[in-house]
């Protein structure tokens, strides 16, 4: 398959450069959202917050040394394969050859099935009100990594390597942070692309702190999971909730990481003019 022109990357991205500014508009209520789960926290039996913690402890694992892989990389090659059947696709490295039409599809695919699944996590954890919410989050956060991994493998990046387990980390922290924190986060990621072992090393750095990572992304549920309390109705914000997280979640792993793509082709296209 032909691959883009240069002209055509710049122009693929200024789209995503305007996604980004877009992000860093902010409403009212997300401002707001944290306040919730001070009282949900107050609510919460301990033998649930202890549950939370184990397997808030089993997700970071994931953070800190890659812990259990949730995806299967010969899934993604095989829808890519479908996508591009004359390309003979064995591994990442032929990943990354790929046009761009081809891993946007296949990542529209996982956000779309990622979607249909969170859908159905959110009602049926939203029959038990509180105490199936304990159980709710760490699988939805579960199900953010593995629908980001995803989207790294479909884009020709290994989600094994350390540098994608920040990155992934960095992208779960997007999709739930304020104004300030996106615009903060957006610099770090663009950081990332540069060959200086500095900046990489400071990112790795901060992420060493998984703990504050993974509650900071519990709290900013906010009051939209506050109302997944109350039995029976929780089912209906149970699985609007959940849909939601993970297309803004697949969103932001598509645009990030097809942004560092084409950035990378550019840069290939300008060695060899």
């Amino acid at each position: 398959m032909k691959l883009e022109t240069k002209e055509e990357l710049e122009k693929e991205l200024r789209n995503i450069e305007k996604w980004e500014k877009d992000q860093k508009g902010l409403w009212f209520w997300e401002r707001i959202g944290r306040l919730p789960f001070k009282l949900l926290d107050k609510l919460t039996p301990d033998f649930i917050q202890d549950k939370l913690g184990i397997m808030l402890d089993e997700i970071g694992s994931y953070i800190q040394t890659g812990g259990k892989y949730l995806t299967k990389e010969t899934h993604i090659l095989a829808k890519l394969q479908a996508k591009s059947p004359e390309t003979n696709i064995k591994g990442l490295d032929d990943v990354s050859s790929l046009p761009l039409h081809v891993m946007d599809g296949v990542s529209q695919e996982i956000k779309n099935s990622g979607s249909k699944l969170a859908t159905v996590q959110g009602a049926t954890t939203g029959i038990g009100g509180i105490f199936t919410l304990a159980i709710d989050i760490p699988l939805l956060l579960g199900m953010s990594i593995k629908t980001l991994q995803d989207i790294a493998i479909s884009y020709g990046f290994n989600p094994r390597d350390r540098q994608e387990r920040i990155f992934i980390v960095k992208c779960l922290q997007f999709t739930t942070s304020d104004v300030v924190g996106k615009k903060a986060i957006l610099e770090e990621l663009s950081k990332m692309n540069l060959p200086e072992s500095e900046s990489k090393r400071k990112i790795a750095s901060e992420m060493q702190g998984w703990r504050e990572v993974v509650y900071t992304y519990r709290d900013q549920f906010g009051w939209k999971k506050l109302l997944q309390i109350v039995p029976i109705a929780g089912m209906i914000f149970g699985a609007i909730t959940n849909r939601s997280m993970i297309a803004d979640m697949a969103d932001t792993g598509i645009m990030l990481y097809r942004k560092r793509r084409i950035l990378e082709r550019i840069q290939e296209s300008t060695l060899k003019s």
